[in-house]
Parts: C-alpha cells; structure tokens; sequence
C-alpha cells in the first residue's frame, strides 16, 4: 500500500485528492495546521473521507517539526497544497504569504532532502504567476509576470522545486494549475461567491452580488478533474512542470450568467465599468452590482492555458466543462441553503 502525504488536506483539492487516492488503494495522511479551534474537516465530511485519514500536526512556518513528522513517516508521495491562497488577501498579508507560498515549499523540499529522498514532490503552483500575461496562451515555457505577492511568492516556490530537482536528483514535479472550482470552493473566491448570492436570491433574499471587475477573464475547471492530474504526475518516470487547463476562458460576467441560469433566471445586463448591474428580468430582481472595493490593484486580466503537454504526456484532459461547473456550483448551494 502506498502511502501519501496532503498538506492543506481540509481544503479543497486536499479533500478531492485525499478521496482520490483514497479510492486508488493509498494510506492517506494529511497535514492540518492547529489553532485556537479544531481543524475544519467539513469539506472531507462532505466527500465522506474525513475518517479514512490520518491527520498530523503541520506548519509549514515550523521546519523542526516538519522534519521530524517525515522523517517518521517518508511516504511515497507528498503534495504540497497548503498556502495562503486568496489572491485579495496577499496585498494586506504580504510577508505572510511569502512564508507560507515561498519558504514553506524550500522547508518541505530540505526536509524531504534529508529525511526521505525518494519521496516523490508535488508543489501546486498556479495560473497567476503568469499575471501580465506575455503570450497567450500559456505553456509551461511562457515568461512569468506575476502582478500580486500571492503570484510573486508561488514564482519562487515553482522554481525552487525545479532547482532541488536539478541540483539534488528529487523527483519533484510543479503543477501550473488554472483557476479550478468545485461546490468545496472556498466562500471568499469569486466563483463561490458568485452561487452562494445566487442561491440567497432564488431563496428570496434581497441583497445583490457585489462583485469587482466583471470583464476579468479566467480558465476555469473543476477541481476532481485537476487532482487526477497531480496524481498522474507523480506517477512519471521523470519529475517535470505541466499545465493543467481547459483552453476555454470566460469572463466573471459569463460565469455569473451561467450560474444564474442553472437556477432558472434570466439575466439582463446594464451599464458598463463600475455602473454595471444585473437584473432578473422574470422578477426584476437586482441580482448583481459593482463594488470598486473589490477592484485588484492590479489585475490579471486574460488566463488561458495551454494543457497539451499534460495531455499528450500524462493523458489528462478535463471533463467538466464551465457550465457543467456553473451550474454543479449553483445547484449545490441551493439546495444548501
């Protein structure tokens, strides 16, 4: 029986990934960080894994402890998925996010470097350390331009793995993986902000959306597909970076459409910039209104990806695609409401 490791187990793809390689025959162990109150596990429970895990005390701000706990365990594989990863969030935790999203990965890479060697590395980069974008779209060669220290953190996490892959011989693997959603999505993301409102109003709430800039494009996929394709990468003979996208991009005035139509409305569209609305024309209902607060700095504003490298190498392709998720996200929080 193999065994793995999950940091950020509780979150969302550490929940659909623990599920999957649960399902595949593995021992699954996971990495919470303690606080005040218990660790969070609804996202497990709600897949029905949550007691199919062994979870272990993890920081990845504290490397004595982080060495001791692989140095018992040396599991097969480890996937770093723990992060401060609310883009929003690194512009007032700047100094945070770079000791979580940049050092925490050198600490995991040294650790297994000395403790356990032949473990097999996962570092979940992302889609926004390509920020301005340079060509599009983008491949696992495009240049990097990140426009946040979220983006600027998880730039030198990406390439610290590539260096302790090539300077110590670790089967370390780097997946630039798009924008990917799932009714496990946390609420402060845009996408589940997005159904949560949705679901209010079709409940008879009264407060519209208030969301930032509605013309911002992103790739996005579903989260159960994505962490196949981790897993797929671990399972290479020869560590490498991939793309993980769907190749389509949708504006958030797109994927608010999607997600209102799945629960049976119809939307109108006024205005342009910050003075855009969105109205239910069945009820003329106020359904979304600009917020300038939740304008970003500076924006990324075109994502897309280019998988064919997963594709023709790993076999991966996704198989949700973004109104299948629209609506799977919108459902879900309707029905709990």
């Amino acid at each position: 029986m193999k065994k793995a490791f999950i940091t950020g187990i509780t979150g969302q793809d550490g929940a659909y990934l623990a599920k999957l390689l649960l399902e595949k025959g593995y021992e699954v162990h996971g990495g919470v960080r303690r606080s005040a109150s218990q660790p969070r596990l609804s996202r497990l429970e709600q897949l029905g894994v949550n007691a199919d895990v062994h979870l272990h005390d993890f920081d990845l701000s504290e490397p004595y402890s982080m060495f001791r706990l692989l140095d018992t365990l040396k599991p097969d594989e480890l996937y770093n998925l723990a992060a401060q990863s609310f883009v929003g969030a690194s512009w007032t935790t700047p100094i945070y996010t770079a000791d979580i999203d940049a050092m925490g990965v050198v600490r995991i890479l040294d650790a297994l470097r000395t403790t356990s060697p032949e473990t097999r590395f996962y570092q979940a980069s992302t889609s926004e350390m390509f920020g301005l974008v340079q060509e599009v779209p983008q491949s696992e060669t495009t240049s990097l331009y990140p426009r946040s220290p979220y983006g600027v953190a998880k730039v030198y996490g990406h390439f610290i793995t590539k260096n302790y892959r090539e300077s110590f011989g670790l089967h370390a693997s780097s997946g630039i993986l798009f924008n990917h959603e799932s009714p496990l999505r946390g609420k402060e993301f845009v996408t589940r902000k997005i159904t949560l409102g949705l679901a209010e109003l079709a409940h008879g709430g009264t407060t519209p959306v208030q969301l930032g800039n509605m013309d911002a494009k992103r790739d996005w996929g579903f989260a159960g597909d994505y962490v196949e394709g981790m897993w797929r990468m671990l399972q290479q003979e020869t560590a490498d970076d991939y793309v993980l996208a769907t190749h389509v991009t949708t504006t958030i005035r797109d994927f608010f459409t999607y997600a209102a139509e799945a629960l049976g409305m119809d939307v109108e569209w006024e205005g342009e910039g910050k003075s855009e609305t969105a109205t239910d024309r069945k009820t003329g209902k106020l359904l979304m209104q600009v917020a300038p607060e939740f304008y970003r700095p500076a924006e990324v504003d075109l994502l897309i990806g280019d998988a064919s490298k997963a594709r023709e190498k790993l076999g991966w392709e996704p198989k949700v695609d973004i109104r299948q998720l629209a609506e799977m996200m919108a459902k879900s929080d309707y029905d709990n409401f």
